[in-house]
């Protein structure tokens, strides 16, 4: 696999990538799409929620946890888990902003 070179770009490029990166894969949608609707923390329905296995479900909701986007507490034996309302807001802002750029208009004579 090729190197980035993370370097060569701005932050919010980074940035965006690693959220797309992670936002990317149907069952973390489906994750965050539960949590959100539930709007409270969330123990242990997600693998009769999702329809996947307990270490796929664990696996997905560490790649969310590790970009903050979610958080967890502990319960007994449990993880609890429910959405990071502050790092949702700033995904959303920054999201909001790449995605709502203006219109684009290409030349009738243009390459495309």
């Amino acid at each position: 696999m090729g190197v980035t070179k993370a370097e060569i770009f701005s932050a919010t490029q980074n940035e965006i990538a690693t959220l797309a990166k992670v936002i990317g894969h149907p069952a973390r949608v489906a994750i965050l799409q539960h949590l959100i609707k539930a709007k409270a923390c969330v123990c242990g329905d997600l693998v009769d929620e999702i329809g996947l296995a307990q270490p796929t479900i664990s696996q997905h909701l560490k790649e969310l946890k590790n970009i903050g986007l979610i958080q967890g507490t502990i319960e007994g034996t449990s993880v609890c888990y429910c959405i990071n309302p502050d790092a949702w807001n700033k995904m959303t802002k920054t999201l909001g902003e790449f995605i709502n750029q203006p219109s684009i208009e290409i030349a009738s004579d243009s390459c495309c």
